[in-house]
């Protein structure tokens, strides 16, 4: 005699099946997002909460619209034409505009690999360790999780590390701040109008929707093997990622803004946000603030110089993989190599290693809306993906998030350079 199945417990089965199925499909979307906050963005961050409180939650929202709608694109690109961005843009666009595309990238990343390494280093010297010990150890350990492993055991290593951003609510509810406040700021838009106030947001901007984030998740997603038939379990990947990562950058505003609601200042190093949590959380949040720097710092440090490989390896159509030894893709792991070296010896200099972190983010506001640019018009693009490329409401979104973005992104980079040489733009 056959029993029939619970109708309820069936549904049960498969909801739990489908969340598994999801959970083994986390992988390009949630490591590139959470890498987004790497010592640029826990600065950043942390920066926006000690200046302005609470005030700048509600643009974090706004930005975070803006951000799932750019990985979305991203990893629907990689799913369904099995090729990186930077393959698509060599074959899509003229030879000129490839080349100033790839060489933007190549630049704006190795600024980026330094800030990596700079994270790190800050990190240690929260502990009393010279940076002159812990970063050659680091990039040792990192340049052999890469050159040695398979994308598949680098992917696990990477996805351990998102666990540090766990550090930051920790660290935001032990300091008790104002929920009330912490609601309205979120829900209501509270601007300050000062030069200040505007040279935060576009840095937050900038550090939130970087281009080697997308370099890196539509290079993983090919490196993995992702197609047309497993996009739809990417693209919860992708648009999870961004949330969670969004999510604790907001738990770093909100732990910082509670820490100097009474006192807002300029931080300048790392160091002075781990000091200002102690009244409220006691000596823990030290070492929660560099826990979360170090972790951040270490899987952007692997994740950005990937993004570069993968962008010029795509450009020039020879191989790379994570996987491969260096005899099958020498250009693809020698650029990782280099910059490894680069970025980590670069940090061995003198000199206030949390300053050069936000300033390098310059970079970024430059590169950050051309890869925009050329992520919209390849998504745009019927005959590249057919059915699955932009709606009307993906275009509009995108085109929203590219104008926004360039136009923020010119005034940081307005506000900086004029700040560089003197003028009071």
């Amino acid at each position: 005699m056959t029993v029939a199945a619970n109708p309820a417990t069936s549904a049960t089965r498969r909801r739990w099946r489908r969340f598994f199925v999801y959970l083994a499909a986390a992988g390009p979307g949630l490591i590139a997002a959470n890498a987004g906050n790497d010592a640029g963005g826990v600065a950043t961050y942390a920066s926006a909460g000690a200046q302005f409180g609470y005030s700048m939650l509600f643009f974090m929202v706004i930005v975070t619209i803006g951000y799932v709608c750019v990985q979305e694109m991203t990893a629907r690109l990689a799913a369904h034409t099995g090729k990186g961005l930077a393959a698509l843009i060599r074959e899509q666009f003229s030879l000129r505009l490839s080349a100033f595309a790839v060489f933007a990238f190549a630049i704006a990343n190795l600024g980026l690999v330094v800030t990596e390494f700079a994270g790190i280093a800050s990190a240690f010297e929260l502990w009393g360790v010279s940076r002159y010990i812990c970063v050659p150890i680091a990039a040792v350990a990192i340049w052999l999780l890469v050159i040695v492993g398979s994308y598949r055991y680098a992917e696990r290593v990477f996805l351990m590390l998102t666990l540090v951003f766990i550090t930051y609510p920790i660290a935001m509810l032990l300091g008790h701040p104002d929920w009330k406040q912490v609601a309205l700021h979120t829900v209501l838009p509270h601007v300050i109008w000062s030069k200040a106030y505007l040279l935060v947001a576009v840095a937050l901007i900038g550090t939130t929707i970087t281009p080697y984030i997308q370099l890196y998740t539509a290079g993983a997603v090919v490196d993995r093997g992702i197609g047309p038939e497993e996009y739809q379990y990417e693209r919860v990947d992708a648009v999870s990622g961004a949330i969670v990562s969004d999510l604790v950058s907001m738990c770093i505003i909100i732990a910082t803004a509670t820490a100097f609601l009474h006192t807002p200042q300029v931080l300048s190093t790392a160091a002075e946000a781990a000091r200002a949590l102690r009244p409220l959380a006691g000596d823990f949040s030290s070492a929660l603030f560099g826990i979360g720097l170090l972790g951040a710092s270490a899987l952007a440090a692997a994740v950005v110089p990937l993004s570069t490989s993968y962008a010029v390896a795509e450009a020039v159509g020879v191989e790379r993989s994570v996987s491969k030894s260096f005899r099958e893709a020498p250009l693809f792991l020698g650029l990782f190599t280099a910059q490894i070296l680069i970025g980590a010896s670069v940090v061995l200099l003198p000199g206030n290693l949390f300053q050069l972190i936000i300033n390098t983010q310059v970079l970024e506001g430059v590169v950050t809306p051309i890869t925009l640019v050329f992520l919209l018009v390849l998504a745009n693009r019927r005959t590249l993906l057919g059915a699955a490329a932009n709606g009307r409401l993906a275009r509009t979104v995108g085109l929203v998030t590219v104008v926004v973005v360039g136009t923020f992104a010119s005034f940081l980079v307005l506000l900086t350079v004029g700040g560089w040489i003197g003028l009071n733009v």
